[in-house]
């Protein structure tokens, strides 16, 4: 059992709880035009979490465009400008996830989307209501672009939301730094902020082992 100091806000994590983390992939992982260091420095927590509850992770996977200048209005722009990340020039392995947590699916379920929310097509969501899922706990990159559609687009489902501090990342330190102040000072009510130990301490689910 948490401490006191060691509280969530809102009380403990329970079976309602899902985790979902975000787009943790080959294109990120890798050394492409989109490469993020801090994946690396973040995995070893996110496969520790997901390692715990395998039934209750979601892992959504940002999908490009299979050739430049598909899409519309300005994804088609944006295609253009990354025509190197195009399906058709990376190939399709660097979509797959990066291999450890790939490893735990399943029992872990994908869900693709081909923009920035995974909340813009069915999949998410109707993995969560299969989970009877009432909070959030998210970990993943970019912490401010993909994490950040997530979000806010489950604030706005009224999901309760455990964002992991140690378990975020992004390619960019001062937007990272930046989001991370915005999410504590401008959430506060509808977003709680926890270590990845943190979580595991609070999480009273019968698939977590004692540790």
């Amino acid at each position: 059992m948490p401490s006191d100091t060691d509280a969530l806000p809102n009380g403990p994590l329970d079976e309602s709880a899902v985790h979902v983390c975000v787009d943790m992939q080959n294109l990120f992982a890798r050394e492409t035009a989109w490469h993020t260091p801090w994946m690396d420095r973040v995995l070893p927590r996110v496969v520790h979490l997901a390692s715990a509850v395998p039934e209750r992770t979601l892992f959504t996977r940002f999908v490009p465009a299979r050739h430049p200048g598909e899409g519309r209005g300005c994804w088609k722009r944006y295609w253009e400008r990354w025509a190197e990340m195009t399906v058709e020039r990376l190939g399709e392995e660097m979509v797959e996830l990066v291999p450890d947590l790939a490893a735990l699916t399943p029992p872990g379920q994908v869900i693709d989307k081909a923009v920035y929310s995974p909340w813009m097509e069915p999949g998410l969501e109707g993995a969560l209501r299969a989970r009877r899922a009432e909070t959030l706990v998210i970990t993943g990159g970019e912490t401010d672009v993909c994490v950040l559609a997530t979000v806010l687009g489950a604030v706005d489902r009224g999901y309760r939301i455990v964002l992991a501090t140690d378990a975020v990342c992004s390619s960019s330190d001062e937007t990272h730094d930046a989001m991370m102040t915005l999410y504590r000072q401008r959430f506060g009510q509808q977003l709680e902020v926890a270590t990845i130990a943190q979580i595991l301490r609070n999480w009273n689910c019968s698939e977590i082992p004692a540790r």
